[in-house]
């Protein structure tokens, strides 16, 4: 079994960044609630803080998503997004973003909320956090401490901020659903709670459980089609909607996956915590 170091705080407290317009001319800055960068080993998770790291990071982003490194994939929600980057000797891994919102009230603030119907989680009286455009360096793609180390920030900021779910959209390459038969099926046993259930909110809505409830998928092909992210969701006991919404800009069809954060095991928890001190 391989040893992994424990992550450890490293450098000076970042200060906040410059505040700087977007695309769309808002003024935005970068702030989080643990400012100071992760690292273990070689890598180092920390927010981004200048606008060299945005244009690492967007350069990461415009060649995942869009297959261009040059590609603009910024959006509207990057304004009041939290950008974190994993790295390498200056070289940028990852990225991801967080969206912050006070409770359930506000998950009308989230890039999630244009694609699916939300209400009922309205009502969620604990902070939640959304996760967004998270992606991997297809040449990093097979270190698992990428992810690890990603997921130790993401579990701090948590921590930190009392939040009481994790959510956002999980995406499949390609939006034709035949691609992922196997893996959509899978997914019809981990479906939400009636009471938190996204509803549809288009009629591009493809309601995989209802059409795949009585399908029984290969399980290693399952298993295989799922998106790592997803599949570290659904370890820790996290939800997916009951139907997929297709995104013809980025060819991708996505589901709106959660986590309650009490609901996750407590070995599972234990072990996401260390690697976050």
């Amino acid at each position: 079994m391989r040893a992994y170091l424990p992550a450890r705080h490293v450098g000076p407290k970042p200060q906040p960044a410059k505040r700087r317009p977007d695309k769309e001319g808002k003024v935005f800055s970068v702030t989080t609630a643990c400012a100071a960068p992760l690292a273990r080993g070689h890598l180092t998770v920390r927010a981004a803080q200048s606008d060299a790291d945005m244009a690492a990071l967007m350069a990461l982003r415009g060649q995942v998503f869009r297959g261009d490194a040059a590609a603009d994939d910024r959006d509207r929600f990057d304004a009041t997004a939290i950008p974190v980057l994993v790295e390498a000797e200056g070289r940028v891994l990852a990225g991801f973003r967080l969206i912050v919102m006070a409770s359930g009230r506000d998950i009308g603030r989230g890039y999630a909320a244009a694609r699916y119907d939300l209400s009922r989680l309205a009502g969620f009286a604990a902070p939640i956090l959304e996760l967004g455009r998270f992606c991997i360096d297809p040449r990093a793609s097979l270190n698992p401490d990428v992810l690890r180390l990603a997921w130790a920030f993401i579990t701090r900021e948590v921590d930190a901020r009392g939040a009481g779910m994790l959510c956002g959209c999980t995406s499949f390459p390609g939006r034709d659903p035949m691609r992922h038969r196997a893996a959509l099926a899978h997914l019809t046993r981990h479906l939400a709670p009636d009471a938190l259930a996204p509803l549809a909110r288009g009629g591009d809505a493809i309601p995989f459980a209802r059409d795949l409830a009585h399908e029984t998928p290969d399980p290693v092909a399952a298993l295989a089609g799922l998106p790592p992210l997803l599949r570290t969701y659904l370890m820790m006991g996290g939800w997916v909607s009951d139907h997929a919404v297709p995104d013809p800009d980025l060819d991708t069809l996505h589901v709106f996956t959660a986590v309650e954060i009490a609901a996750i095991p407590p070995a599972r928890a234990r072990a996401l915590r260390a690697l976050a001190v």
